[in-house]
């Protein structure tokens, strides 16, 4: 059946209610019912029933008012929500926590000042879905000092999570740079970042086994590494409340006075290593012995020079050949860059270089390729000569490839092995300060202009990394992460350089997961979630009504990236 119009000559056209078929090859039509004197739109929605299409289209219907980025949002909240980070940082919900909350997510999301913090949220379904969209920044500095008032609290809480007696403790510092001069923390010292001429300030984090942060405090820029370490003692003992601990840290901030400092606490073991100087000497010695290390890349020794320690002395030749090459290159380029400088020199001879002048010149060349103990330089007269220090260079290829690391946990409770894997393990740590300083969290740089202000950005970056290192942990599948590295960090050779396994091999070279979804980085991931958009809509027959919600159903990689985060714990 169909609706035909008739065309008369001094009248409306008929609109008639026909059916028509087929009889060979003619067409034969029978007019049902005269529907002339019915009014068009009634016409016109019988014309579409029979053609079999909606009554009301629903642009007719519905009016879309907005749409905002919303999968991140949800994937975010959701990891906050399953950690219960929400009620570790405050029982009950408040402004304070809701606010705390959001500017946490959003260093995930949109790491940026405070001030553009308040402007950005209302972009995403992050402001209204926390309730924050209309707060202003005087508001969120207010938020900032409930937080460092509860910072204590939290990181006990954390600790009682992560921390346990007989377990490791990761620390390390790092240090970011100032925007500004009013911050009385902001001092000039070693900066990390490698922007010479601004004031820094000094942060040291403090990670369980694996990596996961539990604490950090905030230092002035000029704060030597080892003078952090009593805090952290602080932390564990008295804070924690961690009878029996042993902490882990570098060679620079384990010095041997700080040693002594942890030797007072008898529930305190350590795990660092010696620096090259003392290595030397116990080569010289004797006690160190290269011929060790012909049959084994791995020997536990001892010397009357460190009682009540363990040394366990480590080769590896792949990292020996890795020194001698950059060893090689950094001499070529700052000979390159003093003949250069010589050449200068020995062309100007109406005005020669003075001798100061020229050893200025030569200066920065060194110590920009840190060789000066690898060359002799002279001077005079606005001349140049250099030689290499071969027996420099070859007392220092002694030790190419060796490092020792020393322990006070006996044998009975460490092994040499795990002794080595947990040192190693100081890398999760720099690993978190590349996120903090990097693309995802973005701790510098720093504007605020209070210490208290400047303290409780850092913690909020770190509580920002606690939610990103379970994220990678649970989307490792999808992302350019190696799944077994956790396991295989505790299996594999602990003095060997660590090698990708064949899953991950095999997943960045077709970059696709075995299901055939493309592997994506952290960044990306984020980027594909806030895809899946928040959709209001509202009635246009009654603009009263209430708006609609409606979110679409996820694309395969968002469903997998939601669904791995139901391991989240």
């Amino acid at each position: 059946m169909f609706i035909d119009t008739v065309p008369n000559r001094n009248s409306p056209p008929a609109i008639l209610l026909r059916e028509s078929w087929r009889e060979g090859l003619k067409t034969h039509k029978r007019t049902l019912a005269n529907l002339s004197h019915w009014p068009a739109h009634k016409v016109e929605q019988l014309r579409r029933v029979l053609r079999d299409e909606p009554l009301v289209a629903p642009d007719a219907l519905f009016t879309v008012e907005r749409s905002v980025p919303h999968g991140h949002v949800e994937a975010v909240l959701q990891v906050i929500r399953r950690l219960e980070l929400d009620t570790l940082i405050a029982a009950k919900r408040s402004r304070e926590r809701d606010l705390i909350v959001a500017l946490l997510v959003e260093r995930l999301l949109h790491p940026c000042s405070k001030l553009a913090t308040t402007r950005v949220w209302k972009t995403t379904t992050l402001g209204e879905t926390l309730g924050v969209q209309d707060t202003d920044v005087d508001e969120v500095y207010a938020a900032l000092d409930w937080l460092l008032a509860r910072q204590t609290t939290i990181q006990q809480k954390l600790a009682a999570r992560h921390l346990q007696e007989d377990g490791v403790a990761l620390y390390d510092v790092s240090s970011s740079y100032y925007e500004g001069h009013t911050c009385p923390l902001a001092r000039y010292g070693h900066d990390r970042d490698g922007h010479t001429g601004r004031p820094i300030i000094v942060y040291g984090v403090l990670t369980d086994g694996e990596g996961r942060p539990v604490a950090v405090d905030v230092y002035p820029g000029n704060t030597g590494d080892p003078t952090t370490v009593p805090d952290q003692v602080a932390h564990l003992q008295t804070e924690f409340g961690i009878g029996r601990i042993v902490l882990v840290g570098d060679r620079g901030m384990l010095t041997d006075a700080q040693l002594r400092t942890l030797q007072a606490h008898p529930g305190l073991g350590w795990i660092s290593a010696l620096r090259s100087p003392a290595i030397r000497e116990l080569i010289e010695s004797g006690t160190l012995q290269l011929s060790l290390f012909d049959q084994q890349h791995l020997a536990e020794i001892t010397s009357p020079e460190y009682p009540g320690e363990r040394l366990i002395a480590c080769f590896n030749p792949l990292l020996a050949d890795e020194r001698r090459r950059k060893r090689e290159e950094l001499l070529v380029a700052t000979e390159r860059a003093l003949t250069k400088i010589a050449g200068e020199a020995a062309r100007r001879t109406k005005t020669p270089f003075d001798d100061a002048t020229l050893g200025i010149k030569v200066g920065r060349v060194i110590n920009h390729y840190k060789v000066a103990k690898h060359v002799t330089v002279t001077i005079a007269q606005g001349r140049l000569q250099w030689t290499r220090n071969t027996a420099a260079i070859q007392q220092e290829a002694q030790l190419d490839g060796i490092y020792v690391i020393r322990t006070s946990e006996a044998a009975d409770r460490l092994t040499a092995a795990d002794a080595v894997r947990q040192y190693k393990g100081l890398a999760q740590v720099e690993r978190a300060f590349r996120c903090l300083k990097g693309i995802d969290v973005r701790v510098r740089p720093i504007y605020h202009r209070t210490d208290d202000h400047v303290r409780a950005h850092i913690f909020l970056c770190m509580l920002a990394y606690y939610v990103e290192w379970h994220l990678r942990r649970a989307w490792a599948p999808l992302l350019f992460e190696d799944e077994t590295l956790p396991r295989d960090r505790w299996t594999r050779d602990p003095v060997a350089s660590a090698q990708p396994s064949p899953a991950v091999q095999q997943k960045k070279v077709q970059r696709q997961t075995p299901d055939g979804l493309p592997v994506q980085s952290f960044d990306t991931l984020l980027t594909e979630l806030a895809t899946r958009c928040e959709v209001t809509c509202r009635l246009r027959l009654n603009s009263t009504a209430a708006p609609i919600r409606q979110w679409p159903p996820p694309t395969p990689l968002q469903a997998r990236a939601l669904a791995l985060l139901k391991s989240v714990q």
